[in-house]
């Protein structure tokens, strides 16, 4: 029963935050009965909410995330650092961790005239296609490499590195420098920067970066200030770590 909640529940995307009950069948293959059993059990769950055109996850599931103590450890200790990018920059800053072959991003800054990026805050992307998931994958694990390189690169923009010959030659670079870079990789007109926050065995344990526009951010100008960033991130948490 377990399994088919999941199937519900992981059917709403970040662009889908409400779904009728004849898409929910279509995607997860319930049959009629079991489906409206399970919504059932859901909204009296009040992990769903009922809604004139169909269902949307409530505010319990955005709590229960609020509370996975690394994901909130992680952000009270990035937050300061993420704050001083976007002062330093004025432009897109994502902090983003690594879930399976895929960039999950669990917070965002920008103003008013941040680029239009295609990340979305609890939204994900393939890690091959943004300088925060080059940067994440860099350090992973050599097995976590191969089983990203060994499948399907999706080319998310005409620019996207589908070549697993230059993509691991750029892995290499970006170890060898501490940052990662994208031009127009995940979505044409957008550039960025980043560097990953590693922990005691240099573990990626997440990622910064900062985005902006072709013709106006430069990413190389501040893949100092990335780094450093990054680096205070780290920094903090293992002092935390060491205080209990």
């Amino acid at each position: 029963m377990l399994g088919k909640t999941m199937q519900v529940l992981l059917a709403f995307t970040v662009e889908e935050t409400q779904l009728g009950f004849t898409e929910l069948r279509s995607r997860t293959g319930l049959s009629k009965a079991t489906l409206h059993r399970l919504l059932g059990d859901l909204v009296g769950a009040r992990l769903l909410e009922k809604t004139p055109d169909g269902y949307r996850l409530s505010r319990l599931v955005f709590e229960l995330g609020m509370r996975a103590s690394v994901e909130r450890t992680l952000l009270e200790v990035a937050t300061p650092f993420l704050e001083d990018l976007y002062e330093r920059t004025h432009e897109t800053v994502h902090l983003g961790v690594r879930e399976g072959h895929e960039v999950v991003y669990v917070a965002k800054m920008g103003g008013h005239r941040q680029a239009d990026a295609p990340s979305r805050l609890g939204g994900r992307m393939p890690m091959h296609a943004t300088a925060i998931g080059k940067a994440l994958l860099a350090w992973s694990p050599a097995a976590v490499q191969e089983e990203v390189l060994a499948g399907r690169l999706r080319r998310c923009s005409p620019r996207t590195v589908v070549n697993r010959t230059v993509l691991r030659r750029q892995l290499d670079e970006i170890v060898e420098r501490g940052v990662a870079f994208e031009y127009e990789e995940s979505a044409v007109g957008i550039t960025c920067v980043a560097a990953p926050v590693l922990g005691v065995d240099d573990e990626p344990l997440a990622g910064i970066s900062v985005t902006g526009p072709v013709g106006r951010f430069q990413p190389a100008r501040h893949a100092s200030a990335v780094h450093a960033a990054a680096a205070g991130v780290a920094a903090t948490l293992a002092r935390r770590a060491r205080l209990g």
